[in-house]
């Protein structure tokens, strides 16, 4: 399956998508164990379990990469997909 095949499948699913901008509602915990404040914002790169969870790329610490729940997230510009 291609990528856009896939993005397409995925356009009309509720909850956050890839590329979509969001702001943490809570501390989280980077990959590499940097802390990520509330109030930070980041990018889903990832949708896991059928959006119970998104992996997030934030800009502070510089590419940090964070597994949060969907509860913690709360959407702060869409993509334009």
């Amino acid at each position: 399956m291609s990528i856009e095949t896939h993005f397409l499948l995925r356009k009309d699913q509720p909850g956050l998508r890839d590329l979509d901008d969001v702001l943490l509602l809570g501390p989280a915990v980077a990959m590499t164990g940097e802390a990520i404040a509330a109030g930070t914002e980041g990018t889903v790169v990832g949708v896991l379990s059928g959006g119970l969870a998104y992996l997030v790329e934030f800009p502070q610490p510089m590419g940090a990469m964070a597994m949060v729940t969907a509860d913690m997230l709360s959407l702060a510009r869409a993509s334009a997909r």
